[in-house]
């Protein structure tokens, strides 16, 4: 009698192929029903392999329910940071932004405090879903204070920079010195279902909340960014020294 195949070594064959690069990023993964006749296994072990090849990065479901291979996940923010630097985007190759919406709104319970005003202050937004290969990998809401918008009014049109908070912090001319990333999971919304191609009644979505600080204490952007899949986490990393700590106090 033959061996039962089960899920885990259904994402191992997968893996495997994907890192070897036999599948590559945008290459279609097979459907259900072909999982199914290729392993002879039941609707819900072929489902459960592919969650496991999703919540480890490697596979994305596309528009119409197609899961494909997985392009590197997005890169932090210290990355992009150094990318803006070296190219003068914050976008990596391959990557596209698309603005869904653009305007002002009363900071609600999530940004408020973080972008240390009182809830309902006006403060603009920029909403926005960020591609590659044409799949949608997550989408962001990024909020700024009126400072910002008064040294860089060109947030308010619904362009696409490629970087944003960097045009900002170059009009302010205050350093970016401290981001804080809180990584938690929870249900995705009917609109995110949508622009990221869910089509599952219910789906798990990680959602990462940035705030970054200049070298003068002011909040330049609260971030909010969703994805696909979950977890739970939180960090916080120094992108550069105050200017005090770099020459010593002196």
């Amino acid at each position: 009698m033959p061996k039962k195949v089960g899920y885990a070594e259904i994402a191992a064959h997968f893996r495997h192929q994907i890192q070897e690069g036999t599948l590559r990023p945008g290459d279609a993964m097979p459907s259900y029903a072909e999982l199914k006749e290729q392993f002879g296994v039941a609707h819900t072990t072929a489902n459960r392999a592919y969650r496991t090849l999703k919540m480890e990065g490697l596979v994305l479901t596309s528009p119409g329910s197609k899961t494909v291979v997985s392009s590197p996940s997005s890169n932090n923010i210290g990355t992009r940071v150094a990318l803006h630097a070296t190219t003068g985007s914050a976008l990596d190759a391959g990557e596209s932004s698309h603005i869904l919406e653009v305007g002002t709104v009363g900071a609600d319970a999530l940004v408020a405090p973080r972008l240390d005003v009182a809830p309902g202050t006006p403060v603009h937004v920029r909403r926005r879903v960020v591609t590659r290969a044409d799949v949608p990998i997550h989408v962001s809401s990024s909020y700024y204070p009126a400072y910002v918008i008064a040294v860089a009014p060109e947030l308010q049109q619904p362009v696409s920079t490629g970087a944003s908070r960097e045009l900002a912090v170059e009009r302010l001319g205050v350093a970016q010195v401290h981001v804080l990333e809180e990584v938690t999971s929870r249900q995705a919304t009917e609109a995110e279902k949508g622009v990221l191609g869910l089509t599952a009644s219910s789906v798990e979505v990680t959602q990462v909340v940035r705030t970054v600080t200049l070298a003068d204490g002011r909040v330049v952007e609260v971030a909010v960014k969703v994805s696909e899949g979950s977890t739970i986490l939180r960090w916080a990393t120094h992108l550069r020294a105050p200017e005090s700590e770099e020459d010593g106090g002196a």
